[in-house]
């Protein structure tokens, strides 16, 4: 069996937003769908969903939310196969355990206990952070949201310690994420003038090879656009995301901070920031080019 998507449900909006780019991720990639819950959430959140009554009732909370979350993806895509499962742990931990053999974690930008005028959840937040498989945080307007423009965007970093002999984690799925929505790939490296003796044309030029080395061959059936934008990376993506359904960062996986929150400013920025949903694609360190 292919690895599932999974998604995280806790009832928010936001969640709900996740459940349904789940349901059409897993549709589109003819993977099966995972819905789970952390079964401590309302302890950490010490919010009740509007149709609990006491804090007694949880097993009972939890086992609804999960379910109407399933039945919510399986209306949406009737095709998927549809798992659920309500887990004995809080979110990030029970998140970052299913990471292990999934294809990607979905996640709303978030939680339902999180305060209204947060940028992003701190479950959403630390589960970008620190899983091993890829995880999408949805974000955006709806026609972002909803795939209207049929674009992903890759946002390409430095090579540093990398290797190209083969196409880096977020360059793959970047390309597997476009080949599945029958669109098209734009690969975005931003760049600056670093010395008085260096021409615009050669930083831009260098940007260029970097972006060719990192998609390789590309895949076939993927239209692919390379971009070379002049300036900080973060305004750079922050622009071009405007009219994009997915935008793609990769994050390097240090293993001496195993614990820590990885990742770089600049995706740290675009997940709060982002007007389409983020994927951040984990890499080992040393072992690929960065996207970050």
């Amino acid at each position: 069996m292919p690895a599932p998507v999974v998604v995280g449900a806790d009832g928010s909006d936001s969640s709900l937003a996740a459940v349904d780019w789940a349901a059409d991720a897993a549709a589109r990639h003819r993977a099966p769908l995972r819905v789970v819950y952390g079964s401590l959430w309302e302890h950490y959140d010490r919010i009740k969903p509007s149709f609990s009554v006491e804090r007694d009732e949880e097993p009972l909370v939890a086992a609804h939310l999960v379910a109407s979350a399933a039945e919510r993806a399986g209306l949406r895509q009737p095709g998927i196969d549809v798992m659920r499962e309500v887990l004995p742990d809080d979110a990030v931990a029970a998140l970052l355990k299913e990471a292990e053999s999934a294809r990607a974690v979905v996640v709303g930008h978030r939680g339902r206990g999180e305060l209204t005028d947060m940028l992003l959840g701190s479950t959403s937040l630390t589960v970008a952070a620190r899983a091993s498989c890829p995880v999408v945080v949805v974000r955006g307007a709806p026609d972002n949201v909803g795939g209207a423009f049929r674009r992903v965007l890759l946002a390409v970093g430095d090579q540093e310690g990398g290797s190209t002999a083969r196409v880096p984690a977020p360059a793959a799925f970047a390309l597997d994420e476009a080949a599945a929505r029958g669109g098209e790939l734009v690969a975005v490296r931003a760049w600056r003038r670093n010395a008085p003796d260096v021409s615009p044309s050669g930083d831009a030029e260098a940007a260029a090879r970097l972006t060719d080395a990192v998609l390789g061959r590309g895949r076939a059936g993927v239209v692919v656009r390379r971009e070379a934008v002049e300036g900080p990376p973060r305004r750079a993506l922050l622009a071009a995301a405007a009219d994009a359904d997915l935008l793609v960062v990769g994050a390097r996986r240090h293993r001496r901070h195993a614990l820590g929150l990885q990742l770089g400013a600049t995706s740290h920025a675009l997940l709060h920031h982002a007007p389409c949903p983020v994927a951040v694609v984990p890499y080992a360190e040393g072992a690929e080019p960065g996207t970050d």
